[in-house]
């Protein structure tokens, strides 16, 4: 079962955190720096999993990493789970990611973290692996695109409306107050200058 997945950049700020077991938030920030220091120490050629920290179980746990430019993704796993797989899985989240972002960013995380946990929700759910296949989880993320485009549009919609409805009322009551009989009687119009004086 999958325990944590964790975001992180190479100077240790979490841009990701999703924890799949309850910790207390001081502790779920003392797993992320444990992970960050046990993961950033490593060279690049050496394999990407190791045994859990102190704070996250100890070897019953494994820590399966991958380091994407200026980003660590971490999964932290029990021991029922296969390295290979997560690390699958990972590539699979990271390529999924870049689809919808097209060439996928730290920022595109920050600025756009409810996309990206909905992107992760449809990969894992629960700590369990929900679906593997890319193709599956673009749709998904596709079709819920397309059902927040309509929300939007329809909201646009019934503002509009809403204000074109009220629009006559405002203007009649703003006719009334405006006196124009009045306005017309009090109106003073400038001297004409005479045809003659006119040179052409």
């Amino acid at each position: 079962m999958i325990k944590a997945i964790l975001v992180f950049n190479n100077h240790g700020k979490p841009r990701l955190s999703r924890f799949y077991q309850y910790y207390p938030e001081d502790m779920q920030q003392q797993i992320v720096r444990e992970t960050f220091h046990l993961v950033s120490k490593r060279d690049d050629n050496v394999c990407n999993f190791l045994e859990g920290g102190t704070l996250i179980g100890g070897s019953d746990f494994k820590i399966i990493y991958r380091h994407y430019a200026t980003l660590y993704f971490v999964f932290c796993v029990d021991s029922s789970e296969s390295e290979l797989g997560i690390l699958d899985l990972i590539q699979v989240f990271v390529e999924t990611l870049d689809k919808c972002f097209e060439n996928v960013c730290e920022l595109d995380l920050i600025f756009h973290v409810d996309k990206v946990h909905h992107i992760l929700a449809e990969l894992v759910m629960g700590g369990m692996v929900l679906e593997t296949n890319m193709t599956e989880i673009i749709t998904r993320i596709e079709e819920q695109n397309k059902l927040e485009k309509s929300e939007k549009k329809e909201d646009f919609i019934l503002k509009q409306a809403a204000g074109i409805t009220a629009a006559p009322a405002r203007a009649v009551s703003a006719v009334k107050d405006m006196n124009i009989p009045q306005k017309i009687k009090d109106m003073k119009l400038p001297d004409l200058p005479s045809i003659g004086n006119l040179k052409f």
